[in-house]
């Protein structure tokens, strides 16, 4: 089963490379967005990775904001992007991973070279750039994958964007759980876990609920970037009930 599994993932990474090489370039901006939340949808149900998708007001707020979220694994994007697609910020050397790096160019990913400050200084006017032409943004604070039950502070230079353009923070706290609303292991992409270790956990898994829980805009209006981080990792910690 998981082999035949295997098999679909690695048909669908060839439906999308198909998509992305011959449709997106004649597509517009809705269209695309489109293609990419049915793309992820059905990469999850391959995973057999049941999305569970908690909104404020019962659907995803279409106010323009600057999107953030706790990062467990490489699947994160998908499922953002089944319910909302966005242009994320990721690290660069997601770009040289096999099929998937370019994929995620195509969708739109933005990435950055870490620890590199006039390259985040770059990336943060782009993000201005892109979200006053009412582009989606988002990223993940915390720079790098943490295990379930652990969040790590928040790098606050990205969020100057939000101040820069005027909008709100808008946070998702994301969790994997299995059938009896545990924290599920297999999700967790940390230390030496390849992206093929990682899938083909996934793979094995059973019952795996995929939980996105979009919280309450946080206006940055008279804010400096790192209180504006603080209050997006504390609202995210209280939803996660982790310190």
């Amino acid at each position: 089963m998981t082999v035949f599994s295997f098999l679909r993932v690695l048909l669908h990474l060839l439906q999308g490379l198909a998509t992305s090489a011959f449709v997106f370039p004649f597509a517009n901006p809705a269209r695309r967005e489109v293609l990419v939340r049915n793309w992820s949808a059905a990469l999850l149900r391959i995973l057999r990775v049941q999305l569970d998708a908690r909104f404020v007001d019962g659907a995803p707020s279409q106010r323009n904001a600057l999107v953030v979220a706790n990062h467990v694994s490489w699947l994160d994007i998908f499922v953002v992007n089944a319910v909302q697609p966005c242009h994320f910020v990721a690290k660069a050397d997601i770009r040289n991973w096999p099929v998937l790096g370019w994929l995620c160019e195509k969708a739109g990913t933005i990435f950055i070279a870490r620890g590199r400050q006039r390259e985040v200084r770059r990336v943060q006017e782009g993000l201005v750039v892109g979200i006053l032409r009412g582009q989606r943004i988002a990223f993940f604070p915390e720079g790098t994958t943490s295990a379930q039950g652990e969040l790590l502070p928040f790098h606050s230079n990205l969020f100057e964007a939000a101040i820069t353009a005027g909008v709100p923070v808008k946070p998702y706290a994301l969790r994997y759980l299995d059938a009896q609303g545990a924290l599920h292991p297999a999700a967790n992409f940390v230390g030496e876990t390849t992206f093929v270790d990682s899938l083909m956990m996934i793979l094995k898994a059973r019952g795996m609920r995929a939980q996105l829980i979009e919280l309450p805009l946080i206006d940055g209006t008279g804010l400096q970037r790192r209180e504006l981080a603080q209050h997006a990792r504390l609202a995210i910690a209280d939803a996660l009930q982790t310190g």
